[in-house]
């Protein structure tokens, strides 16, 4: 069937147009905090397929309450809103209900909320162009064949070569074009307020971004931390006051709130060549239902207004208990299926150690990684905050800087040791070998190859079994972080050896 569904006028039932029920269309001003999705790590990307974080939207709307018992309808709320999360404050006399309208406007809801109730049969003869119109009963639902009864008994509608549409002469009252949040309250008289809306909302989430450029010294670099934040929600927040919250919030949700219904109506023939169009036939199973994606589209770096082109956004640090708060310092949009991005901090010449780590469990090696590391304080150049995120790093060469690693870099906090492990090392390579065994002891040999033209620092780690004690045999031995840690200097286009023995407890 062809899904063309004309509603040619809506008329409302009286008691919509009375005056105990208030719209307010749109808010006067908005402010959106984005949470990360609690079940992500920090160094993790976010899922733009499924966001798994959720936003606190705050709201202030300017409303005429009228005197008596009054619904007031909250127009273009998140479509994600959790209703049981919904504050709304300034009312004289509080709230005595609220609800959240999860029947959007849509040919599928519309279709769906009109069953057995009468409609107008646009039909279309094929081949003559002539168009006659009849009242017709909707005898189905929105899944399978579109079934209407007409003078002539039950039909399919656009069945057996017929061209048909269908005519709607008025809307449920409770079908709405935008989410909508709607609230029963009770005022002794009427009067203009301003009141304040807050609500928790799903399909949001965000994260931190760096790009890290060395520097020629190979002991420094330059790094860019970038904020991202995301919606998969249908509804757009103009102008809001927009932040991000960094740390882990402990939040269980029975369900993902409420999901508008909604969408295209998809009405499909089953007929036979052996029966005719006019012969009753019931509905066919729906099909499974596929959850949308949320199409996100192309990232929006925004520039500071009054500034210079090139000039970026900063987000501004505030403190939130132990949680912390950025925020972006001008209004932002919020797009609906949308990423924004904002400036976190640029930070030039910080100190930085380009090295190679093996992680070993007693005598066996794992692959060897390339890593960077620095402390989180201003003498090494940095000095502030870092919410975990994806890494990605650049190096010189000649004039131009490539890509030579991606990592991620998990929550540190101001002073912390800044870690960033990227992938695996074709240049640097280790491996180890039991030199002498005994009843309750071996010696282990651990020999680093470096392919590379220049010296590379390296660390081994080992760990091992409660019982399991390691010492030196050569070389200098430290610990940190509960394991055994080898530091060695491999030349270039050389190797290094060291020894270590693992001694087990009676």
């Amino acid at each position: 069937m062809r899904r063309a569904l004309i509603l040619v006028a809506i008329l409302w039932p009286a008691a919509v147009l009375a005056q105990d029920v208030v719209t307010s269309s749109a808010p006067d001003s908005v402010s959106v905090s984005v949470y990360r999705a609690p079940d992500r790590d920090g160094d993790a990307a976010m899922d733009l397929d499924w966001l798994g974080g959720y936003a606190l939207v705050t709201e202030r709307r300017t409303v005429e309450v009228p005197a008596g018992k009054a619904t007031i309808r909250f127009e273009g709320v998140a479509a994600g809103l959790f209703p049981e999360s919904a504050i709304v404050t300034g009312l004289p006399s509080g709230v005595r209900e609220k609800n959240m309208d999860a029947d959007l406007l849509s040919p599928r809801s519309l279709y769906a909320r009109m069953f057995g109730r009468q409609v107008i049969l646009r039909r279309t003869v094929p081949g003559t162009g002539k168009v006659g119109e009849e009242r017709a009963v909707i005898r189905s639902g929105a899944d399978g064949a579109a079934i209407l009864q007409t003078g002539a008994g039950f039909e399919a509608a656009s069945c057996g070569g017929l061209d048909d549409e269908l005519v709607y002469s008025e809307a449920p009252r409770d079908l709405s074009t935008r989410p909508t949040l709607s609230i029963e309250t009770e005022a002794a008289t009427a009067q203009k307020v301003t009141l304040s809306l807050s609500y928790l909302a799903w399909g949001f989430d965000w994260q931190s971004n760096y790009v890290v450029r060395m520097n020629a010294d190979g002991r420094t670099a330059d790094i860019s931390a970038w904020v991202t934040l995301a919606s998969s929600d249908s509804t757009s927040f103009a102008d809001a006051d927009a932040a991000v919250i960094a740390g882990r919030i402990n939040r269980e949700d029975g369900t993902r709130g409420v999901e508008p219904r909604g969408g295209e109506l998809v009405l499909r023939c089953y007929l036979t060549p052996y029966l005719p169009a006019s012969v009753p036939m019931p509905a066919p199973p729906p099909a499974p239902a596929m959850a949308p994606m949320a199409e996100m589209a192309d990232v929006v770096v925004t520039a500071q207004r009054a500034m210079p082109i090139n000039a970026p956004v900063t987000v501004r640090q505030e403190e939130l208990g132990d949680l912390k708060l950025y925020r972006v310092p001008v209004p932002v949009t919020v797009a609906a299926n949308a990423q924004k991005q904002v400036a976190l901090a640029e930070r030039k010449a910080v100190k930085m150690e380009v090295l190679y780590r093996a992680e070993v469990w007693e005598d066996s090696i794992r692959e060897v990684r390339q890593m960077l590391r620095t402390r989180n304080r201003r003498e090494e150049g940095l000095g502030l905050p870092l919410p975990g995120g994806p890494v990605t790093v650049f190096e010189p060469h000649g004039d131009a800087m490539l890509l030579v690693g991606e990592g991620g870099l998990d929550d540190r906090a101001e002073g912390e040791d800044v870690e960033i492990l990227l992938g695996n090392s074709g240049q640097v390579s280790a491996v180890t070998e039991v030199v002498q065994q005994s009843a309750r002891s071996r010696t282990i040999r651990l020999t680093v190859g470096n392919a590379r033209p220049v010296p590379v620092r390296f660390e081994a780690r080992i760990a091992s079994a409660p019982a399991t004690r390691v010492s030196a045999v050569s070389g200098r031995l430290r610990r940190e972080n509960g394991r055994s840690v080898f530091p060695l200097l491999v030349p270039a286009n050389g190797r290094a050896i060291i020894a270590y023995k693992l001694v087990t407890a009676d």
